[in-house]
């Protein structure tokens, strides 16, 4: 993420870097299908429905007919900050950052012969929400903040025989940015004055694409591969700045361009049918969270005036492997569960308020069941452990320092969704 400012006036401000805009860094499995019972396990090889078009739409060559699956779901957490002795900006605690977050997901996939079959997928699988209590003592690095990614992905699949299928999407993005920062008037303590805030919104659309193949050796056992391209966002905004003060002033409405890349993936599944009532899933996924990371800017100032400089936000690129099975326990009744370990994609040193990522641990189970031949409902749960997150950061400039961690940090998705073939 890059960030171009102007110069600015004399003022002591650390305004943004480029963990603003990232609001959890979360690349999301969890996007209202049944994918999120089984921990991301075999996404790219299962092609059981429709929703395939967003983990592999190669996958849409094994659907007969038209077929369509609608899901909900929610997150929700703990995120909860708690500071040590060396933090030395007064405020309140954190308060639990994570709000319930609702999403959806909507499918439909059509076979137009024995080769070709068509679809379309709107989904969201980037992003997520923190929202720090106003008055805490972070609030210099971060109070608000909020990044979302709405995909909306027309794609195409072609089966050359019984082993072979290949499918590609066009990915086209809408991406969502907010973020709410208080500023420190009393640098030092040498003042008596009220915070001030400023805030950023803005909105783009980033184009990229899914590309998928999927071998069949044999009945029964298919693998998977498939690559999500990267998607480039650009927001603009003028800062809103709240305050009184020349300075202050002189900060409102300053023009401030963040280009976001949202990281390319691989993905590669298996899926493998035991006998009748068991199936086992697995997956190795990679994720380009270097390439997020590798450039940002922080706005700093002395005495004289302000100006821009880059840092490197230190990201690092992620695995997940991920393990699942599924047992057929009657005609009508499918339970799914699935074990998932996910890599940090910053270190201990790195890790800021405003994106408190960590290695994660998920664990998953979900439950399909046939109403009749041509409909299925499903209910899934999923929970991401990030466990305790150590935070240290220090404005250079000013001092203010946030010290502590978070504990026993955690995610939780509830997702249901129905499909119907026709």
């Amino acid at each position: 993420m890059q960030i171009k400012t102007s110069a600015l006036p004399a003022f002591t401000l650390l305004a943004l870097c480029c963990q603003q805009a990232c609001a959890g860094g979360l690349m999301l499995y969890e996007i209202g299908t049944d994918n999120a019972g089984l921990a991301n396990a075999g996404a790219a090889a299962r092609a059981q429905g429709p929703s395939t078009i967003a983990s592999n739409p190669a996958g849409m060559s094994y659907l007969p007919g038209t077929q369509i699956t609608g899901g909900l779901q929610v997150l929700y957490g703990n995120l909860k900050f708690n500071r040590d002795d060396n933090t030395n900006v007064p405020g309140s605690g954190s308060g639990n950052a994570l709000d319930p977050i609702p999403g959806g997901s909507f499918f439909i996939s059509h076979q137009l012969d024995d080769h070709w079959s068509v679809g379309f997928g709107q989904y969201a699988d980037f992003g997520l929400a923190e929202n720090y209590d106003n008055d805490w003592s972070g609030r210099y690095f971060a109070q608000n903040a909020s990044l979302g990614g709405l995909s909306f992905v027309p794609s195409v699949a072609y089966r050359f025989n019984e082993q072979w299928s290949v499918g590609v999407g066009v990915k086209a993005m809408y991406g969502m940015l907010q973020s709410d920062t208080a500023i420190d008037r009393s640098p030092f303590g040498l003042t008596d004055r009220s915070d001030g805030q400023f805030k950023y919104k803005d909105k783009d659309w980033g184009f990229g694409a899914n590309v998928g193949v999927i071998y069949a050796p044999q009945v029964g056992t298919r693998i998977g591969l498939a690559y999500t391209s990267k998607v480039d966002l650009q927001f603009e905004d003028g800062l809103d700045v709240k305050g009184n003060g020349p300075a202050l002033d002189r900060l409102n409405g300053l023009n401030t361009q963040l280009d976001i890349t949202v990281p390319q993936t691989v993905t590669l599944s298996l899926f493998q049918q035991l006998d009748r009532q068991w199936a086992l899933l697995a997956s190795v996924n990679w994720q380009d969270w270097s390439e997020f990371g590798e450039v940002g800017v922080q706005v700093d100032t002395t005495a004289v005036d302000a100006r821009s400089t880059t840092i490197d936000a230190n990201y690092k690129d992620t695995w997940q492997l991920a393990l699942g099975a599924q047992y057929q326990a009657t005609p009508q009744l499918l339970w799914n569960v699935g074990v998932a370990y996910d890599s940090s994609a910053v270190s201990d040193s790195d890790r800021t308020v405003t994106v408190p990522m960590a290695e994660s641990w998920r664990i998953a189970t979900g439950a399909t069941y046939a109403l009749n031949k041509d409909t299925d409902v499903n209910v899934s749960w999923a929970l991401v452990w990030l466990g305790d997150m150590p935070v240290d950061q220090t404005k250079s400039t000013s001092g203010n320092r946030i010290s502590g961690q978070f504990d026993n940090a955690w995610i939780q998705a509830v997702t249901g969704n129905m499909t119907w073939r026709f």
